[in-house]
C-alpha cells in the first residue's frame, strides 16, 4: 500500500493536530501558533498499531511492588544534587539552555570523567573534531566515550545496536529526524516522534538517555511543549554569557526535589563546581562605600548571601531613569513608593540604579530589605557596616513581613562571619538565639531598619 501524504496543522506550544489552520490553538487557546506540516498516515497507523501490542494487566495499589530505582553517581555532585541523588537508569533528562552558556560543556565534562560506563555521545551540531577540541581544552579523555554525528533517527539506533552505551547522549533533540515522518528536523512532529522512540528506548532497555535542547526567546524549551511533558526531567541552564556564574535548575523531576540548584563558574578549563557561592557573591574589598546592602536569599533550597548594588543620584535630564539589574523592576518601583510614601524620601526626581552582584537573577522577594536598605543608604551616603546582613519582605504599608526558611538564613549569615542580621520580628517564634553567635535584630518597620542602620 503506498504512502498517502497529507498536511495536518500542530501546535508549536502544545504539539496540538488541527487538519486546518487555526487562528488559536484548540489545545492551548494560543493565537498564531499552528504551523503546517507534511505528515504520512501511513506511519501514524503503524505507530498506533505497534503501541497496541504491549498487553497490560491492572494491579491493586497495595499488589505493586516499590523499588528503589538504581542510580548512576555523576562526577559532578551539584549535577547529582539537581538530579536528585544520581541519574536513574532508563530515565529520559532533558538539559535546556541559551546558546553558548554551557549545555555541551556541562554534559561532556561529565561523561568524560566517568570512567566505568560505556557512553555513546550523538551529536547532530557539531562535528568530531570540534567535540575532540572542547576536550583537550577541558582536560579530560576518556577511552569509554563513543562520538558520532548524525541526524538520522535510524541510523543512531543502529549505532546504539552496535556500541551497547550504558549512556546516550543526544546533542541536540532538534537536529533529531526520523525517516517516518516527512516534516523536516525541528519540527513539532519531529521532535515528539524522536523524544517518543528515545523515550521508549531508555524505558525497555534501562539505559538513561540525556537530551540537550534549544529555547526559543521566552527562556522555555524549543518545541512542543509535550517535549517536557515526555522527559522523566527538565534541567534548565541559566546565567548571562558575559557573566562566570551558570545556575542549573530543575524544572520537572520525577525522581527527586525540583527545589535544588547547582551553581557553576565557567573558566577556561570548563565548569567549576561553586560549593559555597555565598564566599563568591560577596565583595572582598575592605574599603566602605555607601549603597552596598547584604541579603540573605533563597533559590530552591540553598541559602547564599549576595550583595544589593544601588545608586541614586540627581537627575541629568528632565525624567529620572530608573535601571534594574538582576532584580524585578515593577518590584523597584513599589519599593521606591513605600521609601517615598511611608518614610517620606523624595526620590522622584532622582536617577536610581540597582544591580545584583554576580549577574544572578533574583526572585526572592526575602531581598526587599536588602534592596531598600542599599537604595537609602545610597541616598543619604552613609555605609552600612560589612558585618550586617539582612532578609524580609517589604510591604506596602511599610511592615517587615517574614519569610520562609529563616533558621538556614540565619545559620548561614553565621557561617560566613556576620556580626549581625535583621530579621523580620514574627519569624523569631518558635527560634532559640541563645545559642547562636550571631546578634539577632528583629524589626517590624522600615523605620526600625533604618533607625538600626543608620541612627
Amino acid at each position: 500500500m503506498a504512502t498517502k501524504i497529507k498536511s495536518m496543522w500542530f501546535c508549536s506550544e502544545c504539539g496540538a493536530e488541527s487538519p486546518k489552520w487555526e487562528g488559536r490553538c484548540p489545545g492551548c487557546g494560543q493565537w498564531n501558533t499552528m504551523v503546517e506540516e507534511r505528515v504520512s498516515t501511513k506511519s501514524s497507523r503503524s505507530v498506533s498499531a505497534g503501541r497496541g501490542t504491549v498487553k497490560s494487566k491492572p494491579q491493586r495499589v497495595s499488589e505493586i511492588q516499590a523499588l528503589n530505582e538504581p542510580r548512576i553517581h555523576m562526577p559532578s555532585e551539584e549535577l547529582n544534587r539537581v538530579l536528585g541523588g544520581g541519574l536513574v537508569a532508563g530515565s529520559l533528562v532533558l538539559i535546556g539552555g541559551e546558546p553558548g552558556i554551557g549545555k555541551s560543556t556541562l554534559v561532556l565534562q561529565n561523561i568524560l570523567s566517568i570512567k566505568s560506563k560505556t557512553i555513546l555521545y550523538v551529536s547532530g551540531e557539531e562535528s568530531a573534531s570540534q567535540l575532540k577540541l572542547r576536550a583537550d581544552r577541558i582536560g579530560r579523555m576518556s577511552d569509554n566515550c563513543f562520538i558520532v554525528c548524525e541526524t538520522s533517527l535510524d541510523n543512531i539506533f543502529n549505532h546504539i545496536e552496535e556500541v551497547q552505551p550504558q549512556i546516550v547522549i543526544v546533542d541536540s533533540i532538534q537536529t533529531i529526524a526520523s525517516d517516518t515522518i516527512e516534516s523536516a528536523a525541528g519540527s513539532v512532529s519531529q521532535v515528539r516522534e524522536c523524544s517518543a522512540q528515545l523515550l521508549k528506548y531508555a524505558k525497555d532497555s534501562g539505559v538513561p538517555v540525556i537530551l540537550i535542547g534549544h529555547i526559543n526567546k521566552e527562556g522555555s524549551i524549543a518545541g512542543p511543549k509535550v517535549l517536557e511533558h515526555i522527559v522523566d526531567a527538565v534541567l534548565q541552564f541559566e546565567g548571562d554569557r558575559h557573566y562566570m556564574y551558570r545556575i542549573l535548575r530543575s524544572i520537572k523531576n520525577r525522581f527527586g526535589s525540583t527545589s535544588e540548584i547547582g551553581i557553576y563558574e565557567m573558566c577556561q578549563r570548563g565548569l567549576r563546581e561553586v560549593t559555597n557561592p555565598s564566599e563568591m557573591l560577596l565583595s572582598q574589598s575592605d574599603e566602605e562605600l555607601s549603597g552596598v546592602a547584604v541579603g540573605v536569599t533563597l533559590d530552591g533550597m540553598r541559602p547564599f548571601l549576595i550583595e544589593s548594588q544601588a545608586l541614586v543620584s540627581t537627575a541629568a535630564y528632565g525624567t529620572p531613569q530608573r535601571s534594574v539589574t538582576g532584580f524585578d523592576g515593577k518590584r523597584m518601583n513599589m519599593l521606591l513608593a513605600v521609601l517615598e510614601k511611608r518614610v517620606g524620601f523624595k526620590l522622584v526626581q532622582k536617577d536610581v540604579f540597582l544591580n545584583i552582584a554576580g549577574g544572578l537573577k533574583v526572585n526572592d522577594p526575602a531581598l526587599d530589605l536588602a534592596v531598600i536598605c542599599a537604595i537609602l543608604s545610597s541616598n543619604v551616603d552613609m555605609v552600612i557596616d560589612h558585618g550586617v546582613c539582612m532578609t524580609g519582605e517589604v510591604g506596602l504599608s511599610g511592615e517587615i513581613r517574614p519569610v520562609t526558611r529563616i533558621e538556614q538564613r540565619i545559620m548561614e549569615a553565621e557561617k560566613l562571619g556576620m556580626n549581625t542580621i535583621i530579621i523580620p520580628r514574627n519569624n523569631l517564634k518558635g527560634i532559640d538565639t541563645s545559642k547562636l553567635k550571631i546578634n539577632v535584630k528583629e524589626v517590624s518597620k522600615v523605620e526600625e531598619a533604618f533607625r538600626l542602620l543608620f541612627a
